[in-house]
């Protein structure tokens, strides 16, 4: 995301990209042989920004904290920043297609990413992050997200 809006003109509105992310919005059960908890999305108001809460266990640590991602019209893709409990402080780049979602750590492209694959329905999700450990060596994990009943779309 755009470091800062400081001395530019205000967005009349949300930028019609963030639309992709409405298939996260709710609260997700994460399940898998390295990670549990959950994670909630929630558009702010106004929508130009979109708020994700997690609270996960993970690899013997506990991770929690909150992500805004936007629309970054210098690199025009959606970033986040990413704000923990433990001090961190990370930038990621999301991109949604027709069957899944890509969220890369940093930059697009980045060897360190995640691929999610939706269920027909989008009441669930499954992929494995990809990154690089220590020295190099590939490390990652695989999990599992499940839409928790009280978040699922309401049928119009």
């Amino acid at each position: 995301m755009a470091e800062n809006n400081n001395g530019q003109p205000l967005p009349q509105s949300p930028h019609p990209a963030l639309r992709q992310l409405e298939p996260l919005v709710g609260t997700w059960q994460i399940s898998g042989p390295e990670v549990s908890g959950t994670v909630t999305y929630a558009w702010m108001e106004g929508g130009f920004f979109l708020i994700q809460t997690f609270d996960l266990h993970q690899g013997g640590g506990h991770q929690k904290g909150v992500e805004y991602t936007g629309f970054d019209p210098d690199t025009q893709t959606l970033r986040s920043r990413l704000m923990g409990t433990d001090g961190s402080n990370y930038t990621y780049t999301y991109q949604v297609d027709e069957g899944g979602f890509w969220y890369w750590y940093g930059e697009k492209g980045s060897e360190d990413f995640s691929y999610s694959t939706f269920n027909v329905d989008r009441t669930a999700y499954e992929g494995r992050w990809h990154f690089r450990q220590p020295g190099g060596t590939p490390g990652g994990y695989t999990y599992r997200a499940t839409r928790l009943p009280d978040f699922l779309p309401e049928e119009t």
